[in-house]
């Protein structure tokens, strides 16, 4: 089955690939969190769940960045993604989780990062967020370094490509427009969305609006209640929402279906018909 999907047509066998995504409120120790990930992903594999999408700074959450972040922070290989790696492997299932890294020895800001970890434990997509949350009175950048700017994060389950973004880079269009155009059919979402006066509208828009222009599959983690405003939701790429959560902890199914997604981009072949690219270069200073 032929996909248009603007870079390199793709090969793609109708094979179905369940999807979950998991809202919860981290807290500010690791061990619990991680523990309360488990649950929940025990509860997304009972599901049948092949690929279970956790919340940003699902490691550890404040409402404000601060020293305590940097404090926290562990390198790549430390006791928290172990432990991702190992529920990963536990329940058999494909985990993208974000953390706080710690980038280098001594280092003064951490990165926002998400691992993805597949059901052998190993590590196979690494994303580090690039647009950093300095808007609505929050300065992420004093504390956070931003990403480099290098081909987007992607990996592969039964023949269907995932793509990585965070929070804030949903605001970003052409930083979602690269992933798409990577070949990814479905762009994996993981967010502390702050919340506040017309937050959750602007977030379900956009979600919706990101899944629609990119004819891709979304699927959006978000912290809940306190520290995140919640309504992680499961979108198609004609913009319908599959499945969606209020303010609560919860876990969300829904399936990518390639013969769906085939139609919808033979329908609205946008990304064969855009006219410009999008370049892997930063924005000038």
């Amino acid at each position: 089955m032929q996909l248009q999907n603007g870079s390199t047509h793709q090969e793609l066998e109708p094979v179905t690939v369940p999807i979950a995504v998991v809202q919860f409120a981290p807290e500010t120790d690791p061990d619990t969190n991680l523990s309360t990930l488990r649950e929940h992903v025990r509860t997304a594999a009972d599901a049948g769940a092949r690929v279970v999408v956790a919340p940003e700074y699902s490691m550890f959450a404040v409402t404000r960045l601060d020293e305590r972040v940097v404090a926290v922070a562990q390198p790549l290989d430390g006791p928290f993604t172990t432990g991702l790696a190992a529920l990963a492997a536990e329940f058999g299932v494909f985990l993208v989780a974000g953390m706080v890294e710690l980038p280098a020895p001594g280092a003064t800001r951490i990165s926002n990062t998400l691992v993805a970890h597949g059901p052998d434990g190993a590590r196979v997509a690494l994303y580090r967020k690039v647009h950093l949350y300095d808007a609505f009175g929050h300065l992420e950048s004093d504390v956070v370094a931003a990403g480099p700017i290098v081909a987007p994060a992607t990996f592969t389950v039964d023949g269907v490509i995932f793509g990585m973004q965070t929070c804030f880079d949903l605001r970003f269009p052409e930083g979602c427009r690269r992933v798409a155009a990577a070949g990814a059919h479905v762009l994996l979402l993981p967010a502390q969305w702050i919340p506040g006066p017309a937050k959750v509208d602007q977030w379900t828009t956009l979600l919706r609006a990101r899944a629609i222009e990119n004819t891709v599959y979304v699927a959006a983690a978000d912290q809940c209640a306190p520290r995140g405003a919640g309504a992680s939701m499961i979108v198609d790429p004609a913009g319908t929402v599959l499945a969606e959560l209020g303010d609560e902890p919860g876990v969300l199914t829904a399936t990518v279906d390639p013969a769906h997604l085939a139609k919808v981009r033979a329908a609205n072949p946008s990304l064969s018909l855009r006219r410009f690219t999008i370049s892997a270069d930063p924005a000038p200073e």
